[in-house]
C-alpha cells in the first residue's frame, strides 16, 4: 500500500515513552492477571480492569499526562498519522452521504506499554481499542510487530486495516449504534452479550473495508498483494485462530467476542467490494 500522497492527520496524541499512570490505578502485575483472566473467560479485559480500578481507586482514577500533539516525525508514527488522515478524509465525505451523519474526527493516542483512557487502563497486551467515552483510539504500535511475529499478518495495508477497524467503532458510535449495543450487552446473559460483541466487531471489519474501498478510489494505492495481506491478517486475528494459538483446546463459538477467521474475512470483503455502509449491517445478516 502506497502512502506517499496520503494527508497526515494532526489529531495524534503521542504518549510513547512517557510511562503509565501518574497516580492511583492498578499495578502492572494486577493488570496482566486480569487480562489473562478476561482472555480465559471471554470477558473484555477492559471491563475487569475498569471494575477493579473503581473498587481500589480510593484516590480517584489514574491519569496520564497529555502527550505531544501533532504529526509524529518517526516513520511508524508518521504512517499512523497518514492512515488516520485518510480515514478523516474518507469518512467526512462518506458518512454524511451514506448515513446522513456528520463525521467528527477522533484523536488517536500512541502509547508504549501502559496508559490511561476514558474507559480505564490501556495496556499493550490488550491490543488497539476505541474508547467511546473520550472518542479516542488507543494504539501501541508494538502490536504491529506482534502481528508479524506471532499472528502471521503484517504489511502496511494490514496495519492500516487495524487502525481503520478502530475508526469503524468510532463510526458506530457516531451513528448511535454503539451505545445501544453496550446497553443491550449489560441487560442480557453472557452468551447473548458475546454474540452482540461479535456482530459489533464484524461490522467494524466491514466499515474498515468500506474505508479501504474509497481510499483506493481516491488514490489507486491498493494492489492484490495488499488485499492478500489484509485477508491474512483478518484470518490471523479471528477468535478461533487466537484460541488455537493460545492452546485453549476446543474452540467454543459462544465465547467469541470478535468473530471467527472466516467471518472476519467475509465482512472485511463485503466492505471492500461494495464501499457501502448499508452492506455492513451484521445485525440483520
Amino acid at each position: 500500500m502506497r502512502d506517499d500522497d496520503l494527508r497526515a492527520s494532526g489529531n495524534i496524541e503521542d504518549r510513547r515513552g512517557m510511562g503509565g499512570a501518574t497516580k492511583g490505578g492498578l499495578g502492572i502485575g494486577a493488570i496482566v492477571i486480569l487480562t489473562l483472566l478476561g482472555w480465559a473467560t471471554g470477558i473484555d479485559p477492559r471491563m475487569l480492569i475498569g471494575g477493579a480500578e473503581m473498587v481500589t481507586g480510593g484516590n480517584g482514577p489514574a491519569v496520564s499526562a497529555p502527550g505531544q500533539q501533532g504529526v509524529p516525525t518517526d516513520q511508524m508514527g508518521n504512517f499512523v498519522a497518514k492512515v488516520l488522515g485518510e480515514t478523516e478524509d474518507v469518512w467526512t465525505q462518506v458518512l454524511p452521504q451514506q448515513a446522513g451523519k456528520p463525521y467528527e474526527k477522533p484523536t488517536l493516542v500512541l502509547f508504549s506499554g501502559v496508559t490511561q483512557s476514558g474507559c480505564g487502563t490501556a495496556q499493550s497486551s490488550m491490543g488497539p481499542f476505541y474508547c467511546p467515552l473520550d472518542h479516542k483510539l488507543y494504539l501501541d504500535t508494538s502490536f504491529f510487530q506482534d502481528m508479524q511475529r506471532r499472528l502471521g499478518g503484517g504489511g502496511n495495508f494490514a496495519y492500516a486495516y487495524v487502525i481503520a477497524h478502530e475508526v469503524g467503532h468510532h463510526v458506530q458510535n457516531l451513528i448511535g449504534l454503539l451505545p445501544k449495543v453496550q446497553q443491550a450487552e449489560r441487560q442480557t446473559d453472557k452468551r447473548s452479550a458475546n454474540a452482540l460483541s461479535v456482530r459489533t466487531e464484524l461490522m467494524a471489519d466491514c466499515l474498515a473495508g468500506v474505508w479501504a474501498y474509497h481510499m483506493n478510489q481516491r488514490h489507486q494505492n491498493i494492489d492484490q498483494n495488499d488485499l492478500r495481506q489484509a485477508v491474512a491478517t483478518a484470518t490471523a486475528i479471528g477468535d478461533d485462530r487466537l484460541a488455537q494459538q493460545a492452546g485453549r483446546g476446543a474452540v467454543v463459538p459462544d465465547s467469541f467476542t470478535h468473530g471467527s477467521a472466516e467471518q472476519r474475512v467475509q465482512w472485511l470483503s463485503a466492505g471492500l467490494q461494495s464501499g457501502q455502509v448499508k452492506a455492513c449491517n451484521t445485525f440483520q445478516n
